[in-house]
């Protein structure tokens, strides 16, 4: 689902981008509510970027990466949690790309998105390239998402990977 996000675009930085886990629902501009193989899954988009509600068996998980004032846990490269049962990991990385190639990169990441059935693109007005597209999906009894923020002020794209699910048994 591709949507233009009613408000005013704000010119942040990648930089500004905060990781939070547990927080409560913030208040959300699109949402796409998804059932996953019993995995109840909310994918919300912010006036600051996304949040995701996970709800399975019982159990809850909240991922939000925002411009979150006064948050002291910039994005992290990486993370590995254990919520209850679960096993949560999420990595992030900054992609820095010339005009030319962030234009493309944002059209196919927008077509990518916009078509799937577990896919929210939202665009802001104001700036034909900056956007946030969530993408969600259900593999080998894990729940797990991407997300794609663009910063075309400064030709950077955050890229995010989450996992969260049942721990999975040591082999030997």
């Amino acid at each position: 689902m591709l949507t233009t996000l009613k408000t005013s675009y704000t010119d942040t930085r990648a930089a500004d981008l905060a990781w939070a886990l547990g927080r409560e629902p913030l208040p959300a501009l699109a949402v796409l509510d998804l059932e996953l193989s019993g995995a109840k899954l909310q994918l919300r988009l912010l006036g600051a970027s996304h949040q995701v509600l996970l709800e399975e068996a019982g159990r809850n998980c909240s991922e939000t990466v925002a411009c979150m004032p006064g948050s002291s846990t910039p994005l992290p490269l990486g993370v590995s949690k254990r919520i209850g049962e679960w096993e949560y990991e999420f990595a992030a990385r900054v992609e820095t790309l010339t005009q030319g190639s962030f234009a493309g990169r944002a059209q196919e990441l927008l077509a990518l998105v916009a078509d799937h059935p577990h896919g929210l693109a939202g665009t802001f007005p104001g700036s034909p390239h900056a956007f946030t597209a969530m993408l969600a999906q259900r593999h080998e009894g894990q729940v797990r998402w991407r997300t794609w923020h663009a910063y075309p002020q400064e030709g950077q794209l955050v890229v995010t990977r989450t996992r969260i699910g049942a721990r999975m048994p040591a082999t030997l």
